[in-house]
């Protein structure tokens, strides 16, 4: 038992529950720094296979989908559809790509200083999500044409009465929304929880 999950009335043991304290603090601080490294590897496990899998989609849908007709999959429901996005979600801010850029690079270093405190599993799932989608959003602004950070961002999936979007926004989006619930739910990155 940790000292904050010790009961508040009652009383120590007197020395010999002085030393078991003493231990079990002990035994938590040398745990924390492994279990902090398994939520880092999860949280670089799941942005590396959220930007893989935007990847190699981007890169079949450029070499087998572009300039042909959208393939409809659900009816007029959801087609694949290729276009080049230069904006944000929506074609909103076309002109800005070099401001969203630089805001992508702002979440993955923000994310980057939340994993140094990171003890919670669902947060490293939800962090790793999100630097995935960044990172793979922004490997289109840097590589993509017209040129270094001003690239238009590969989008193709084309629901219908939607904006279209590619599995990069899947995983921001599903990050985004797992990160609310978590702050509904008032569990913090450092595994903390507060009942408001």
């Amino acid at each position: 038992m940790t000292e904050v999950e010790r009961p508040i009335d009652s009383p120590d043991d007197g020395p010999a529950g002085a030393e078991s304290d003493e231990q079990e603090r002990a035994e938590g601080e040398s745990a924390a720094p492994g279990r902090r490294r398994r939520r880092i590897a999860v949280l670089v496990s799941v942005a590396a296979l959220a930007f893989v899998l935007d990847l190699v989609s981007k890169l079949v849908v450029v070499a087998e989908l572009e300039n042909h007709a959208p393939i409809e999959l659900l009816g007029s429901w959801l087609r694949l559809n290729v276009i080049r996005n230069p904006g944000a979600a929506f074609g909103i801010g076309e002109a800005l790509t070099i401001l969203l850029t630089a805001i992508a690079v702002a979440v993955i270093v923000v994310i980057a200083r939340i994993a140094r405190k990171l003890y919670s599993l669902p947060w490293a799932i939800a962090l790793g999500m999100l630097l995935g989608g960044a990172c793979g959003n922004l490997a289109d602004r840097i590589f993509r044409a017209p040129g270094v950070f001003q690239g238009a961002v590969v989008d193709f999936i084309a629901p219908r009465h939607f904006a279209v979007f590619n599995l990069a926004d899947s995983a921001i989006v599903c990050g985004g929304v797992l990160i609310v619930l978590l702050s509904f739910r008032g569990l913090d990155p450092d595994g903390t929880v507060h009942r408001d």
